[in-house]
């Protein structure tokens, strides 16, 4: 599975373990940035990783210091369902219950061995597609359908 990953500057660390950890489990990860740790604006980066998870209809992993940043950046893109997880139970119940497509993990906020579980799990759960949790996720795209702007 192809991975878009982006981070603020407060990311760059965790954001390049992560993509270790992707890469050994024999996901693609397309890492876009920023790759040190000079202060940067995070809608910088996160918009476009967003935008191109939409296009390319893959997953994304965004980490700057808290994840919140990151999941409101996202949020605001169709095709977008992004989660902010502390914690792998979290993480299991965004697959399964919401069939999110963006991760977002909080550098400042969680340490490496954590953040890796959490990853891990959210990369390897499926969506459990019953028909409460099918009903849910179409009334969240149809809200989207009706606010936010498809793209071309």
């Amino acid at each position: 599975m192809k991975i878009i990953m982006a981070s603020d500057h407060a990311g760059v660390a965790l954001k390049a373990e992560i993509k270790v950890l992707l890469e050994n489990m024999g996901h693609e990860v397309e890492d876009m940035g920023p790759f040190d740790t000079t202060a940067v604006d995070l809608s910088d980066f996160v918009y476009p990783a967003a935008l191109k998870v939409s296009q390319e209809n893959v997953r994304g992993i965004f980490v700057d210091g808290v994840g919140y940043g990151s999941a409101l950046i996202a949020n605001r893109i169709y095709g977008i369902d992004a989660v902010v997880c502390q914690d792998s139970f979290c993480a299991k119940l965004a697959r399964q219950h919401t069939d999110s497509n963006v991760l977002c993990l909080g550098g400042k906020i969680i340490g490496s061995a954590l953040a890796l579980d959490i990853v891990e799990t959210w990369m390897t759960t499926d969506f459990l597609a019953e028909e409460k949790y099918i009903r849910r996720v179409e009334k969240v795209k149809a809200i989207s359908e009706k606010h936010l702007v498809k793209f071309d």
